[in-house]
């Protein structure tokens, strides 16, 4: 069986050494929802969700050291905000990269593909430097990504348990969650994500 969760990701490190990863879903079998996975400068990573099955679902898939079940809310306009108890998040989408055009000239049936997805891995993670489109979920599942368009962020702000997190800066190092890797610069990327098996 395949489930299928579309939306958007923003992937953005800060000058404190602080990544995080915002998931904001719009279809997908538990509703539309959004979840945050961030990682400390200990490598410690903490996965924030409003529900417990979507907790379940996205612990399952990824490995984190710890899950706290808060309230996620989001909104979209020029800056984006997330709100969490541990998370106050503000950034700023900005220009499309050269890469977006391109992505929705692929065909719907293509990029639904598990093995388009495996040929584009390569070569997404030479354009986009720690992309992958392909990999495992964990249990035994895949994972894949089909892009529809990506935008650079060109600013955030941030506190994390009440710390202030300093300026938007690159994922790194490499957040280490799972499959759901991030580009190096921070980007926010419209998607539906497949999870089989």
């Amino acid at each position: 069986m395949t489930t299928s969760f579309t939306g958007h990701i923003a992937w953005l490190g800060t000058s404190s050494g602080v990544r995080i990863v915002v998931g904001v879903w719009d279809e997908s079998p538990f509703g539309p929802f959004a979840d945050v996975m961030v990682e400390d400068v200990s490598g410690h990573r903490t996965l924030l969700a409003a529900r417990q099955g979507v907790a379940d679902f996205v612990a399952s898939t990824y490995a984190f050291d710890e899950v706290r079940i808060e309230p996620v809310s989001v909104e979209r306009g020029a800056e984006w905000s997330v709100h969490t108890r541990s998370l106050q998040l503000r950034f700023t989408p900005g220009h499309r990269l050269w890469v977006a055009p391109l992505l929705g000239l692929v065909p719907s049936p293509m990029r639904r593909s598990p093995t388009w997805a495996k040929a584009c891995n390569p070569v997404a993670g030479r354009i986009l430097p720690g992309v992958r489109t392909y990999g495992s979920a964990g249990e035994g599942r895949a994972e894949w990504y089909a892009a529809s368009d990506i935008r650079r962020l060109v600013d955030a702000r941030a506190t994390w348990e009440g710390e202030e997190l300093g300026e938007l800066g690159p994922v790194e190092p490499p957040v280490r969650f799972g499959v759901a890797s991030a580009p190096a610069k921070p980007t926010l990327t419209a998607l539906t994500s497949y999870v089989r098996g």
